[in-house]
């Protein structure tokens, strides 16, 4: 019997234990980040030791509030108790309020994650009735400067605070950043917030400009600009009053948000687009010039073409220069000068190119052209450079085949033909000889080749003079390229942490010591025929593969960003493989 009993009673404390319920609840699984969110906690039993989750992303404006409720029905009783909590969204995105803990009877007990969406700001948000109140008097508005601009034409969004008269303001802060999809974006720094003299629905009103940001339309159609939103502490009258009898104030924190305004973009025309048009859309001036115009052979100059002015400077290519094919032209060095204002972008960009012309001569420059679209006058105007003539004194001359190709085309190397004929016409004419004729010994050309030797002592004498001097010409241009590629080298060096500046110099230095080992020009550099030489000149294979390994890794990486340890690590390898190949030729 005894036995029985316990198992009863065993068995009725396992039902009312097994029978015990904790939830957890929120008001909203959706709402904006300028509204509030109330999540309720509630335990059918008495319990202890409540443990709330870390409301990770919410900010908590009020609870735990806690109630009990019990009540006896047909004999029956109910028990209830819970934590109410009061939020609001600190971002937007997919939050996940965690599990919550409590003990009944020594049972521990826990709710499901709930997970809750917030938007962005709604127009409506729920409030209640001292926010509302709190919120006559105050608004918050989006002044965006051209509601129909063109593709990349810069406009600026302004979030502007009025708040009348009666009301006070004790403080705000920024509940959300809007998201500008569909531009390129730029906040204007504002270093002091002045309080200004305006009107609002025809009445007198203070406000103050809380954000200005510059925007350039990507993409065309209508595309929306995203609301600011903001909590602002407002004082609030209530009902009750001081010893002197003067009414008391709450403080309420009040969200506000603005409109979501919508700007319709419009394309470009399509009429009078000039070919060569890249995207820039202002007000620009274009010039190309050069550091130097006489030099010599085997050495350097810089071009810079630069574009000024406003609009979008840094959302645009400049035009490419045209050289003459005997310049050894390396890639740009951009430059960028710009400063954004609520006006837009303003200063000027700029490409410095590094040029070494190969041969001796007179050189023409040919102008270049710079195309943008003006949308103040709606069309399209083209600027363009003026010729620029660069005089190379002394180096070596020119081949007849390069000036004829100069003359053709300035702006890229062409496939020379030789004026030799490349195919010999057929022989119409024989040159037989006679079946007996006479001894060679004593004959002309006996003579001839004997007195040749004797005859031929000056003329050796004046080759050799000029010989000699070509030596002494070659030798100096190899201390020359030695000394470019020493240079490059070291400017190498300095470079390591600046990936592109890094491989570009890197690669002239590797361009330079093969023209001063090998003895090639520019148009030369192929890396077929540079393992081809290299092995003619009996360089390993291994070195061979280990220097063209180190090329393509430069005209890789120009374009792909790379971290320190690699560039000191592509250094060493360059002057390694350059050392052997020294120790080989």
């Amino acid at each position: 019997m005894k036995h029985l009993v316990f198992l009863l009673v065993f068995l009725l404390g396992w039902s009312s234990s097994a029978q015990v319920t904790f939830t957890a609840e929120a008001s909203r699984s959706t709402l904006g980040i300028n509204e509030r969110l109330k999540v309720e906690f509630t335990v059918d039993a008495n319990g202890d030791n409540f443990l709330p989750p870390s409301f990770e992303g919410l900010k908590k404006i009020g609870g735990p509030n806690q109630s009990y409720s019990q009540q006896y029905i047909n004999g029956k009783s109910s028990f209830q108790k819970s934590y109410t909590y009061f939020f609001q969204p600190e971002r937007r995105g997919t939050i996940t309020i965690g599990q919550a803990e409590i003990t009944v009877d020594g049972q521990v007990y826990k709710t499901s994650p709930i997970k809750v969406e917030v938007t962005a700001a709604v127009d409506t948000p729920n409030q209640s009735k001292a926010v509302a109140e709190a919120g006559s008097g105050i608004h918050l508005i989006a002044e965006v400067s051209k509601p129909k601009p063109y593709l990349n034409e810069g406009i600026y969004v302004v979030y502007k605070l009025f708040f009348s008269q009666s009301v006070n303001i004790r403080n705000w802060r920024p509940l959300d950043d809007p998201k500008f999809e569909g531009f390129w974006s730029q906040n204007i720094n504002i270093d002091q917030l002045e309080v200004k003299e305006g009107e609002f629905g025809g009445q007198p009103f203070r406000y103050v400009e809380l954000r200005k940001t510059v925007l350039y339309p990507q993409k065309t159609g209508e595309l929306k600009i995203e609301p600011l939103s903001l909590a602002v502490s407002v004082e609030v009258p209530t009902d009750r009053r001081d010893f002197f009898g003067r009414r008391m104030y709450d403080v309420v924190e009040k969200n506000f948000s603005a409109n979501t305004r919508t700007v319709d973009v419009k394309p470009l025309p399509e009429e009078g687009k000039p070919a060569g048009f890249s995207g820039a859309v202002g007000e620009f001036d274009f010039k190309l010039k050069a550091n130097k115009k006489e030099l010599d052979a085997q050495t350097s100059l810089e071009l810079t073409s630069e574009v000024s002015g406003r609009g979008n400077l840094k959302l645009f290519n400049l035009p490419k220069i045209q050289t003459p094919s005997s310049f050894e032209v390396y890639e740009p060095e951009r430059n960028e000068n710009v400063r954004t204002s609520s006006l837009g972008m303003r200063g000027s960009i700029s490409e410095k190119y590094t040029v070494i012309p190969e041969f001796k001569g007179e050189y023409v420059i040919q102008p270049t052209s710079f195309s943008y679209f003006n949308p103040n006058s709606e069309s399209y105007e083209t600027l363009q450079s003026s010729p620029i003539t660069i005089q190379v004194n002394s180096g070596p001359e020119r081949p007849k085949e390069t000036q004829v190709a100069s003359e053709n085309d300035s702006n890229r190397p062409q496939n020379i033909i030789s004026s030799k004929s490349n195919f010999n016409y057929i022989k119409l004419k024989t040159n037989l000889k006679e079946k007996d004729q006479s001894q060679f010994f004593q004959s002309p050309l006996y003579w001839a080749l004997f007195f040749i030797p004797f005859l031929s002592i000056p003329f050796m004498l004046i080759f050799g003079k000029v010989k000699n001097r070509e030596i002494d010409q070659n030798q100096a241009q190899l201390k020359r390229a030695n000394k470019l590629a020493k240079r490059y080298l070291s400017e190498a060096k300095k470079n390591i942490g600046d990936s592109k500046a890094f491989y570009e110099s890197l690669e002239r230095a590797l361009h330079n010591y093969m023209k001063a080992r090998l003895k090639i020009q520019t148009l030369d550099m192929q890396k077929d025929k540079i393992q081809e030489l290299l092995s003619e000149k009996g360089v390993s294979q291994e070195a061979t593969k280990d220097f063209l390994k180190i090329l393509e890794s430069c005209e890789l990486a120009r374009y792909t960003p790379s971290v320190t340890e690699d560039m000191k690590n592509d250094f060493d390898k360059a002057a390694k493989v350059i050392s052997e190949i020294d120790k080989e030729v």
